[in-house]
């Protein structure tokens, strides 16, 4: 059956004064205004906050669970011990901070509540705080991704066991592996390390299998031709034309990553 949730309209109202310990449980606000309020212990959950204008505001202990922010200015306002929990953020101008002092404690819920301020900041063209929030994201993805196949807690053993238990391992070890070539998708750096370690691999190969493995020489010429090869640009008639086919797949799937990366790196801008 379907029945009336009971959710309360309050159009263009305004706090010009301190709130404590009150509730607006289930109320959507539109054009809300406060400016410069202090809020201690207050009860704001499963609000939905349209075009708010709550500017350099207080915010203690209040309790946001399941609220969702649309189109608002929350600029300079702080929350201190506050619940985030499955709250969602929608074009809304919010410090970076929240991040840091709003994140919830179960690492499922917090790469959520760090992906939809990403998703956020990436809609009004914040790209460092967007950057904050992947960091974020990803730390609590591998976090949950470890505790649903290893950890004894009962909230993990109970949603994830048996053929779900080895898919999520799996899906682990895929994060893991990512991260470790080029963070997925978030780090330049490990991509160049990604790269070089390929250099020196065609290095061993070149000296060992087709140079003097007994020369130092071998391995220092290896090395010098060792980008010639990796780009193309070199291919030498000993090798086998399998080992030139996985050179270029590699190279195509390094400059797949590459782009990749510049093309998200632009797209948040």
């Amino acid at each position: 059956m379907i029945k009336d949730s009971g959710r309360e309209k309050l159009s263009d109202k305004k706090f010009d004064s301190p709130v404590n310990k009150e509730k607006f449980i289930n109320k959507l606000f539109e054009r809300l205004v406060a400016l410069k309020v202090e809020f201690k212990n207050v009860d704001f959950r499963y609000c939905i906050f349209d075009a708010a204008y709550i500017r350099n505001c207080i915010f203690e202990d209040c309790d946001f669970t399941g609220c969702r922010f649309v189109n608002c200015n929350l600029a300079g306002s702080s929350f201190n011990g506050c619940k985030f929990d499955y709250a969602t953020f929608d074009k809304t101008h919010i410090d970076n901070d929240i991040l840091e002092v709003g994140c919830p404690g179960p690492e499922n819920l917090k790469l959520k509540f760090a992906r939809s301020l990403r998703l956020n900041y990436q809609q009004i063209g914040d790209a460092k705080s967007a950057n904050k929030a992947i960091n974020i994201e990803l730390q609590a993805t591998e976090d949950h991704l470890h505790k649903a196949w290893k950890s004894k807690e009962s909230y993990y053993r109970k949603k994830y066991k048996g053929i779900n238990r080895l898919k999520v391992f799996g899906e682990w070890i895929e994060f893991k592996l990512l991260d470790l070539i080029w963070g997925n998708g978030e780090s330049t750096w490990k991509l160049c390390r990604a790269v070089l370690v390929v250099l020196l691999i065609i290095t061993g190969v070149h000296a060992i299998g087709f140079g003097d493995p007994t020369l130092v020489k071998s391995y220092f010429e290896a090395l010098l031709i060792s980008p010639q090869v990796f780009l193309g640009i070199l291919e030498p008639s000993a090798y086998p034309k399998l080992y030139l086919t996985a050179i270029l797949l590699v190279r195509l799937i390094m400059f797949g990553f590459f782009m990749s990366i510049i093309i998200k790196r632009f797209n948040r801008r």
